[in-house]
């Protein structure tokens, strides 16, 4: 495996040391917006997708790919891997990070890409919501004020109805809530485990899940749809290993904001393959979202 491995290493290396020439903050900068585009093209596949292939069969195929790719890592530090302090909130973690990625991909299958990415932005006010009720963490006035005025942003975007909400609206908001979850306990989870662990039970536990749910509902792809899910598994890969690495060159409260460029990708993407045109209730809902967000983490950043 290490020989194998090593070509793709050196070829890394010659690939990014200009970026190493670089201040911290422009590289991780370059990092946050790379993984943005590459979440965006994941989600780009997952609506093509949509018409045939269910949300179980794309979260199967592309949770093996995310555990094959980390398998070595984990043999490595077997059993070592596998030891936690709290096997509980593991699978507490592994359930909210079902509902996260079950919530998403249903909402970017039927709704426009840009509506359904918008909605996810909402993750950073629950994750303040959260933080607070169950980590006791402190909020001030201008801290809760900002989330509640987020959460207008979300209205704009929903616009409910005396006829309701769109269904694929709620579940998009789900899927916000539980990745802002898995993001409170991963928080906590890392004060007492190891980043490997936490990795460990997040590849072995959700790909359990998903094995018998993503046969029952299994549909014998094409080649052109074999390499679009294949593909949603590397680019996940790729574009978590490229928002470590922004994170680890760059100052948080320097480089999250450009996260939010994933909007422009997605109305790019839904505007060019999906011919979706952006409404004005997405274009102002997700500004008030993004700003409220962004202000957010500049406040915690002062408070600490």
């Amino acid at each position: 495996m290490a020989s194998l491995l090593a070509p793709i290493k050196a070829l890394w290396a010659r690939l990014m040391a200009p970026l190493l020439l670089l201040p911290g903050n422009v590289r991780g900068a370059i990092f946050i917006m790379t993984a943005g585009m590459i979440f965006t093209a994941g989600s780009g596949f997952v609506k093509e997708l949509g018409g045939e292939i269910t949300v179980w069969q794309i979260l199967l195929i592309r949770q093996a790919t995310m555990t094959i790719t980390v398998l070595p890592v984990i043999a490595k530090n077997f059993p070592d891997a596998l030891r936690t302090k709290s096997l509980t909130l593991q699978f507490v973690r592994v359930v909210f990070a079902m509902i996260a990625m079950v919530g998403s991909f249903l909402a970017i299958q039927h709704m426009p890409l840009a509506d359904a990415t918008a909605l996810s932005f909402a993750k950073s006010l629950f994750v303040t919501i959260f933080a607070i009720v169950l980590l006791k963490e402190v909020a001030g006035l201008s801290r809760w004020a900002a989330t509640l005025i987020g959460f207008g942003g979300v209205l704009v975007i929903v616009q409910p109805s005396a006829d309701g909400v769109d269904i694929y609206a709620l579940y998009a908001l789900a899927g916000a809530a539980g990745a802002a979850m898995v993001s409170v306990i991963i928080r906590h989870l890392s004060q007492f485990d190891r980043s490997i662990t936490i990795l460990s039970y997040q590849a072995l536990l959700v790909g359990a899940v998903m094995l018998p749910l993503g046969i029952y509902h299994w549909v014998w792809p094409s080649p052109l749809q074999w390499a679009m899910m294949l593909g949603i598994g590397v680019l996940s890969v790729g574009g978590q290993f490229c928002n470590i690495a922004g994170y680890r060159a760059g100052e948080a409260s320097a480089v999250a904001p450009l996260d939010y460029a994933r909007m422009v990708f997605a109305v790019l993407i839904g505007l060019v393959l999906f011919y979706e045109v952006p409404s004005w209730a997405t274009i102002a809902g997700s500004c008030i979202i993004v700003a409220t967000s962004i202000y957010t983490l500049r406040s915690e950043r002062r408070g600490r």
